[in-house]
């Protein structure tokens, strides 16, 4: 398998992140929706996810996410 560096980069941030948490996955949420809240706060965007699912546009697509 490749390694890429980008990936490697991301991976150690997010490590070193949990790792001050002491893994708590509560803890480590509660910590993003404060950044995420403070980041609305400054005026950066955010952009809410889809309600709903994409609907397929294409022939391929739907025949490959329909059920067997």
């Amino acid at each position: 398998m490749l390694n890429d560096e980008i990936v490697d980069e991301v991976r150690s941030i997010r490590d070193t992140h949990a790792a001050s948490f002491g893994y708590d996955l509560r803890a480590i949420y509660e910590d993003l929706k404060k950044s995420e809240a403070a980041r609305i706060a400054a005026g950066h965007p955010f952009v809410a996810p889809p309600t709903s699912p994409p609907v397929p546009d294409s022939s391929l697509q739907r025949n490959r996410f329909a059920r067997r």
